[in-house]
């Protein structure tokens, strides 16, 4: 951790909360496109790099694909595939965890995708998840997204969440929420690559996807690393690539690597190969979350599984530097 404290860390008043019910989609046979977003600050990739916790156990021992915050209300959970099940089965376990890597609770979700990308969304003091789900089974990735509250202990179906498609040619369908301005990212497949839409989070909430505030491809990464998870904040999207380490640690090996693309402007404007958690024990890049209600409690997480086959663990570090 840097000089601020946790407790400091968790006490960012004033996040903008995007109510809304569930509902059916508004059709729209012609999103309206805004030009531009208004211009925010951006992350610095090359920032110092913050430790929040290491070598922790989730609800089940599989790697951790992605984790997400909900601001208001200091909450944080993860999301993996369900240990009991194939991986293309599209079953999920979510766990809630303390900011200091307990684990508080869980959910399992049943044919719902790869949770490659999850949100969290503060309505009052409930928190809504924002996963894929209606997994298609040839790929283990979800066919739409959803939104639903956090239940401890629940299990649900893909059958009994509202479901919406917001591109009706797109496919292997994620999310990611922007709590602090208040939008939606999705993130889908076109014939041409990777593409990524965002929307008003009230409105996407409220299943009223006709007003698109962006839309771009998403830009070449490293040729032959995975793609690992995904974020935004204000006018940006950033982007976590990397594959584990094979076998013991070596540093020599590690490619994961932030970047940072400006959506107003089309264009990568950072980049930079971190050896955060360079002596963990597998280390693979998983997963990216934005916590705060402000620039100045702002702090872009990404995440590592380690451990061993069969006890794998989640790790968290963090930017905080805005530029």
């Amino acid at each position: 951790m840097d000089n601020l404290s946790r407790r400091g860390l968790l006490t960012g008043a004033g996040a903008i909360l995007a109510a809304g019910s569930l509902g059916a989609p508004t059709a729209s046979a012609r999103p309206v496109r805004t030009a531009a977003l208004p211009a925010t600050k951006r992350f610095k990739m090359s920032a110092t790099t913050n430790e929040f916790f290491r070598h922790k156990p989730l609800w089940g021992p599989r790697v951790m694909q992605s984790f997400a915050f909900d601001t208001p209300n200091n909450r944080l959970f993860t999301g993996q595939l369900r240990s009991e099940t194939a991986e293309n089965s599209g079953d999920i376990t979510l766990s809630q965890l303390s900011f200091s890597g307990t684990v508080l609770g869980h959910m399992y979700l049943t044919g719902f995708g790869h949770a490659v990308s999850i949100g969290a969304q503060a309505v009052g003091s409930t928190s809504y998840i924002w996963t894929e789900t209606d997994v298609d089974t040839a790929n283990g990735r979800g066919r739409q997204i959803c939104r639903f509250p956090w239940r401890n202990g629940a299990t649900m179906t893909s059958s009994s969440v509202t479901k919406w498609k917001p591109v009706s040619n797109g496919s292997v369908f994620t999310p990611a929420v922007d709590q602090r301005f208040g939008r939606l990212g999705v993130r889908y497949a076109l014939s041409d690559g990777m593409h990524i839409n965002v929307y008003s989070l009230a409105a996407a909430a409220a299943g009223d996807y006709s007003t698109v505030l962006a839309t771009f491809k998403q830009p070449s990464l490293t040729s032959g690393v995975p793609f690992q998870g995904w974020a935004l904040y204000g006018s940006y999207a950033y982007f976590w690539e990397g594959s584990a380490y094979p076998g013991e640690p070596d540093e020599t090996k590690a490619n994961s690597k932030l970047w940072c693309y400006d959506i107003n402007a089309g264009q990568i404007v950072d980049s930079f190969l971190t050896l955060a958690g360079k002596s963990l024990t597998y280390r693979e890049a998983e997963g990216m979350a934005v916590y705060g209600s402000t620039d100045a409690t702002a702090r872009l997480f990404f995440g590592f599984a380690s451990g061993v086959a069969g006890d794998r663990r989640a790790n968290l570090f963090y930017r905080n530097d805005l530029v």
